[in-house]
C-alpha cells in the first residue's frame, strides 16, 4: 500500500512537471504518422508545449540540433519515412536530447518490427506501447520474432516491459486500464484515464507526445517524467470524459481539460502505485 507521504510525492512531481513544460513551452518535434498529426499537435500546445511536425529528411540536418525533444511514431510507416526516423533519433542521441519511440502495431509485419529494432539500437530514451506492442518487441529482441495479438492488458506485458528495458536502457511505457511505467528495476502504476479514451484515434500517439514535452524539461528523470505525463493525460480524460456524450465530444473535452488543468485538481486527482 503507498503510504501518504509517497502519493503527496508523486502528486506534487506530476504538478511540477505540468507546471515547467507550462513555463518553458519545449519545442518538440513529431514524426509522427498521418493519422494522428492533428490530436498530437493540439495535445501539445494544450498543455503548453511547441509541436513541430518536421519529418522531411532533408531539413532534420537543420531542424533538429534546436529541438528539445523528438518523439517518433511508426504508425503509417513507409520505407521513404524510415529513414527521417532513424536521422532524427540518431542526431537526438547524439546531441543528448531525449526522445520517444512509440512502435504502434509493431507484430503487423516484418518490416514494421524490423524497423522498430532498428530504431531501438538507436536509444531511445522511453519506449511507449499497449501491452502487445511491447510483448512482441521484448519477444524479438530476445530473438522471438512471433507477433502478439491485442488482447494483452498492461499488467501481463509487466514482465515483458522490465525485459525491453534492461536490453534496450530504455524506460518503458504500457498504456493500458493501468499504465505501467518501468526501468527494468522499479515498476510504477499510473491509475488515471478512462475507457472511452481507447476510441478515440491517435490518443496513445499524443501521449507518447506528451511523454516527449515532460523529457524535455527532467530528461535525467525519466522515469518520474514519464509517470508525470501520463498521469496528467488520464486525469484530462476523466474529466473530459464527465462533460462528453461520446468519443466525439470526449475529444474536444480532452484537449479543453488538458489546457485548464489546475493545480488543486491535479493533486486530488493524482493515483500512482509502486507496484514493484
Amino acid at each position: 500500500m503507498e503510504s501518504k507521504t509517497e502519493q503527496n510525492e508523486w502528486s506534487s512531481g506530476v504538478w511540477a512537471h505540468l507546471t515547467a513544460v507550462r513555463q518553458q513551452s519545449p519545442l518538440v518535434q513529431c514524426i509522427t504518422n498521418f493519422v494522428s498529426m492533428d490530436l498530437v499537435a493540439n495535445t501539445l500546445l494544450s498543455a503548453g508545449a511547441s509541436p513541430a511536425m518536421v519529418h522531411s529528411v532533408v531539413e532534420i540536418p537543420d531542424f533538429t540540433p534546436h529541438i528539445h525533444a523528438l518523439c517518433v511514431n511508426v504508425g503509417t510507416l513507409t520505407p521513404d519515412w524510415l529513414p527521417s526516423m532513424k536521422t532524427a533519433a540518431e542526431l537526438a542521441s547524439h546531441l543528448g536530447k531525449p526522445w520517444v519511440l512509440d512502435p504502434a502495431a509493431v507484430s503487423c509485419s516484418g518490416f514494421r518490427l524490423k524497423a522498430c529494432l532498428e530504431l531501438i539500437e538507436l536509444k531511445p530514451t522511453v519506449i511507449k506501447g499497449n501491452g502487445s506492442e511491447i510483448i512482441a518487441l521484448s519477444s524479438a529482441s530476445r530473438g522471438q520474432t512471433k507477433g502478439a495479438d491485442s488482447s494483452h492488458e498492461s499488467t501481463d506485458a509487466i514482465e515483458a516491459a522490465k525485459s525491453l528495458a534492461l536490453s534496450s536502457g530504455a524506460v518503458v511505457a504500457v498504456s493500458g486500464a493501468v499504465d505501467i511505467v518501468t526501468d527494468g528495476k522499479q515498476v510504477i502504476g499510473v491509475h488515471n484515464g478512462t475507457k472511452m479514451m481507447q476510441k478515440i484515434t491517435a490518443t496513445g500517439c499524443s501521449l507518447a507526445g506528451l511523454v516527449a514535452a515532460f523529457l524535455a524539461i527532467d530528461s535525467s528523470r525519466a522515469l518520474e517524467a514519464t509517470v508525470s505525463a501520463m498521469s496528467v493525460f488520464g486525469i484530462a480524460g476523466e474529466l473530459g470524459e464527465a462533460m462528453a456524450n461520446g468519443p466525439g465530444s470526449l475529444r474536444m473535452h480532452l484537449i479543453d481539460s488538458l489546457y485548464g488543468l489546475d493545480e488543486t485538481t491535479v493533486l486530488k486527482r493524482v493515483n500512482i502505485t509502486r507496484l514493484g
